[in-house]
C-alpha cells in the first residue's frame, strides 16, 4: 500500500501541502432509519497492490449492511456508490 497523500482531485500532494489542507472530508451523508451510509475522502491511498489509488470511502454504519465498505479513485465515482448504497439500504429497509 502506498501511503502517499492525494487532494480531491487525485493529485499527488507532499507531506507538507497535506498538513495544511482544511479541506473538508465528507462527500455524502444519509441517514435511513437506523443506518448511517457515509462518504468521506480519505485522503492517502488505500490501494494495495497495481492500480489507481483508492481515495474514497462508502461505509455503512447499522442495518443490514452493516459495516460494508467500499473504497474509490475518484470523487465521481464516490458520489454515485454512495447512492447506489443508500438505494439498497433502502430496497433492504422496505422488504
Amino acid at each position: 500500500m502506498s501511503l502517499y497523500y492525494y487532494d480531491r482531485q487525485g493529485n499527488p500532494l507532499t507531506l507538507m501541502e497535506w498538513a495544511s489542507s482544511t479541506d473538508d472530508k465528507r462527500v455524502a451523508y444519509t441517514k435511513v432509519d437506523d443506518t448511517t451510509i457515509s462518504t468521506v475522502w480519505l485522503e492517502f491511498n488505500h490501494q494495495y497492490g497495481d492500480g489507481p489509488p483508492l481515495i474514497f470511502e462508502t461505509m455503512v454504519f447499522g442495518g443490514p449492511f452493516n459495516e460494508e465498505q467500499i473504497r474509490y479513485s475518484t470523487e465521481a465515482e464516490a458520489v454515485a456508490g454512495h447512492d447506489q448504497m443508500v438505494a439498497l439500504v433502502r430496497e433492504a429497509q422496505a422488504s
